[in-house]
């Protein structure tokens, strides 16, 4: 079982990836943050729900970018 605290250090981590590189694919994301997809997964809701990214979907692939 994760902590709260780790899925909290995953968003920074997603949240300063997409700083650093724009608009990103999750597929994307999953290879490129050090976690198991199902944490990227958990991190990418956590900022969503602070409403810290955007979403959306084309065709098969979720991008995922920073909200200004």
């Amino acid at each position: 079982m994760w902590e709260t605290w780790v899925i909290g250090e995953t968003a920074g981590r997603v949240w300063q990836f997409l700083k650093d590189n724009g608009k990103s694919s999750l597929s994307n994301l999953e290879r490129q943050i050090d976690a198991p997809n199902r944490m990227v997964h958990m991190a990418v809701g956590w900022l969503a729900r602070e409403d810290k990214v955007g979403l959306t979907k084309e065709k098969t692939t979720v991008w995922v970018w920073l909200r200004e």
